[in-house]
């Protein structure tokens, strides 16, 4: 919400008032200091946020409840520009932008991110529906450029890895280590370690469980977390609850978590065997889940709670819808989140508990803050019954394999190569979009949901050398791509200001590092074959 000067100051008057009110009550319990934290962090954002509005403009915009709805127009305005048949810019790229990224990452193809969009994601998952305290948990496979970990650092938001190599990379952009939890297929070999120094783990097998216990057989009461297949998974990309899908971790087709029926034998049974103090039940069901799905998975997971009477927090996951293109849509947070905060009223009237809740979002924070920008490098005819126009851009599934493996559909935007929008034509055509590797799968264009099957899109009429925008990069892009295919090095990284100024983020990698781990045979004789050897 938009607020002149007296109502931003009276908006930091009411949190100090907060503040004095909180300090009067006893800080006795878990949920009071972290409640108690909180309003502290939120006055102290408050006021350097109004600071840095008045030292460039007399307007104060200052977050408060309305921060969804104001997440909810953005989110709408990017739909209309990517709905648009011809847009004039990207969802955040004008075509003076791009080229400024182009100039900034010296070529294409790149990655841009935008710290405005980020800064909006941000405060809309930060604003999810609790009621008795909130943690955000960035999950960090989506995007794990050391920049963008260290933006959601400094807006209170900590780190969710799916490996022991990405917590050592959280750690080494300067997250604090117990600023980390870590759920994983493959449990790493040093996870005491990791575990020593501060990070978080949940256990994701009845096996992980019991290696962590035996590990600290003689320390009694360590805590560890329970992460549960609840039975149901939901995934962007199938409709079914149960059977396989490549974006549903839950059901009795997922391998992730353990499953619902063995919470109440093996795991309670190793749990007294070994005293582990169980502190954090957790549940993911897929990426792009159902809403409806979502709450209801959430609402059955309190029930996990109830097993360990130790337990303080419930990890719902994330997975929360994002629309990219016309047709999809965004999950509201807000819509969703309020009947799981009362339900963990209810649970807390019911137990005596009252429970803090975590979420992971990673979509839902960065897909739509990225776009992957592009050269059209050849255009290509095809005639005839099954005719198609070609554009080849200098990027593929080496940088975005969303479309080629899940059938994605990602917003483009053909821009000027010359940067300036009076080059911008009116010209519209149907054309097929690929990339440019030696795989007839390197499609960027696909049928909704279909990976083996290509459509058309209508775009502006392009020419070789102009740019192709690419929105909905941000999440699942740079991360999962088919790095160093055809020895295509890997893209860099620039991050867009609020003023609109790229910084470059991340170099682009040079040829001789795709092949520097290689290593030269010393004994050139095995090449030899068995009747040259026989005949020296």
């Amino acid at each position: 919400r938009s607020l002149d000067g007296s109502s931003a100051l009276s908006y930091i008057h009411h949190m100090y008032n907060s503040i004095q009110q909180q300090q009067q009550q006893p800080q006795h319990s878990d949920n009071n200091r972290f409640s108690f934290v909180q309003t502290i962090m939120k006055f102290q954002a408050a006021v350097l946020y109004v600071l840095s509005a008045a030292s460039s403009t007399a307007a104060f915009a200052v977050h408060n409840g309305n921060q969804q709805q104001q997440h909810n127009n953005n989110v709408r305005r990017s739909s209309s520009l990517h709905m648009a048949t011809n847009p004039t810019e990207s969802v955040f790229l004008t075509p003076e932008t791009a080229k400024a990224c182009v100039e900034c990452a010296q070529g294409t193809p790149l990655y841009a991110y935008s710290l405005d969009k980020l800064d909006s994601f941000s405060d809309a998952c930060l604003a999810f529906p609790n009621a008795y305290g909130l943690r955000v948990r960035y999950a960090m496979k989506a995007c794990p450029n050391a920049a963008i970990l260290q933006f959601f650092s400094s807006k209170g938001i900590h780190i969710d890895a799916s490996s022991g190599y990405e917590v050592k990379r959280a750690m080494a952009a300067g997250i604090p280590a117990e600023h980390i939890s870590l759920s994983t297929q493959e449990l790493p070999e040093d996870f005491a370690d990791l575990i020593d120094q501060g990070v978080l783990l949940n256990a994701c097998s009845v096996s992980q469980l019991e290696r962590f216990a035996k590990h600290y057989e003689q320390k009694p009461g360590m805590k560890v977390g329970i992460r549960v297949n609840p039975g149901v998974g939901s995934g962007g990309f199938s409709k079914s609850t149960t059977s396989f899908s490549k974006t549903n971790v839950g059901g009795p087709s997922s391998s992730f978590g353990i499953w619902h029926e063995l919470v109440e034998g093996p795991v309670k049974d190793i749990v007294e065997k070994y005293g582990l103090n169980v502190e954090r039940i957790h549940t993911h069901i897929g990426s792009g889940s159902d809403p409806e799905i979502w709450q209801q998975v959430a609402k059955k997971s309190l029930s996990f709670c109830k097993v360990f009477p130790t337990v303080h927090t419930l990890n719902l996951g994330g997975g929360y819808k994002v629309g990219r293109v016309a047709g999809e849509k965004t999950t509201d947070l807000q819509e969703i989140g309020q009947p799981v905060a009362d339900a963990f009223k209810a649970f807390a009237a019911e137990e005596g508990r009252e429970l803090q809740m975590e979420i992971e979002p990673g979509t839902y924070l960065v897909a739509m803050a990225g776009a992957m920008v592009s050269t059209v490098q050849d255009k290509v005819v095809t005639t005839g019954e099954g005719g198609h126009v070609f554009l080849k851009l200098d990027a593929g599934m080496t940088d975005v394999l969303r479309p080629s493996l899940y059938g994605a559909v990602h917003p483009m935007t053909v821009l000027p190569g010359s940067g300036s929008v009076e080059d911008i034509g009116s010209e519209t055509e149907d054309v097929v979009v690929v990339g440019h590797c030696c795989e007839s799968g390197d499609l960027m264009t696909p049928k909704p949901g279909e990976p083996e099957d290509l459509a058309e899109r209508s775009l502006r009429k392009a020419s070789v050398g102009d740019l192709l925008v690419m929105d909905g990069s941000g999440a699942y892009c740079s991360s999962m791509s088919t790095k160093n295919y055809n020895s295509f090095p890997e893209a860099p990284e620039v991050l867009v200001d609020r003023e609109g100024k790229p910084h470059l983020i991340r170099q682009r990698q040079p040829l001789e590092q795709v092949f520097q781990n290689e290593v030269q045979l010393t004994d050139s004789t095995i090449f030899a074959s068995a009747a040259t050897q026989e005949a020296a």
